[in-house]
């Protein structure tokens, strides 16, 4: 009798090897970092304030956050084992987790606020992992979201050619009928307007919704793709600041 792999198995094997991408753009994590600054206020006047970085990966984007946030209490959760290793070498806390299956090791309303930075478009169950994120939230806790936009300016240029949207993959294998090399596990992808229906459905309310540029961006298109972000529907990453209702 033989066997074969679940899907999440599958998924686990590949998010712990080493040779898989596990952080984005600086630009990225600089603007969320600064809008979840704003959102909070600062600590001398406000207090510290418990905030979850889900999915944090080798530590890199909250490493860059840090200095928007401090005085709060920045504590990272991932499931790969591989890049938890690497992320305590960055952030002072560090521990492991899952969004679905038995859930996060962490009690309910423990936080003021979860960085959830490019982890939805990985998920197999993005309405379970939603769940588990209000659990952990306090009522009026932060989420800031940042995730690819499957509507941004190039990808609309490129479907009128028949062209595979950037960010979105047929195989964990290799990239096919689209621009790119790398394999990151991309699963779903959002529209600006699916997003903000999809976390308010989830019991958030929608703050605000703005864009950041893309690192993978060609030099010579950086200055358009940064032009973008005025219009968030058409930004390359768009990132959300939602509340726990």
């Amino acid at each position: 009798m033989t066997t074969t792999a679940t899907p999440r198995e599958d998924l686990r094997d590949f998010y712990e090897n080493p040779a898989v991408p596990v952080a984005s753009g600086s630009s990225r994590s600089r603007r969320q970092a600064r809008m979840l600054a704003d959102a909070l206020g600062p600590a001398a006047t406000h207090g510290a304030r418990v905030i979850l970085d889900i999915g944090c990966g080798d530590g890199t984007a909250a490493a860059t956050a840090a200095p928007y946030l401090r005085g709060h209490r920045l504590v990272g959760v991932d499931w790969s084992q591989d890049a938890l290793t690497r992320a305590r070498t960055r952030v002072p806390y560090a521990v492991r987790g899952e969004l679905t299956g038995g859930g996060l090791p962490l009690r309910t309303a423990c936080a003021d606020a979860v960085l959830f930075s490019e982890v939805i478009e990985h998920l197999v169950d993005p309405d379970a992992a939603l769940d588990e994120i209000r659990r952990v939230l306090r009522p009026g806790g932060h989420l800031m979201l940042s995730t690819p936009n499957l509507a941004a300016w190039y990808n609309r240029a490129l479907l009128l050619a028949g062209v595979q949207p950037v960010f979105s993959e047929v195989s964990l294998r290799a990239i096919h009928g689209r621009p790119g090399k790398e394999v990151v596990g991309h699963l779903r992808l959002y529209t600006a307007r699916a997003l903000r229906e999809f976390v308010a459905a989830a019991g958030f309310e929608v703050v605000r919704l703005a864009g950041a540029p893309f690192h993978g961006v060609p030099r010579p298109l950086r200055p358009l793709d940064r032009l973008a972000c005025a219009r968030p529907p058409l930004a390359s990453i768009l990132l959300l600041h939602a509340r726990r209702t």
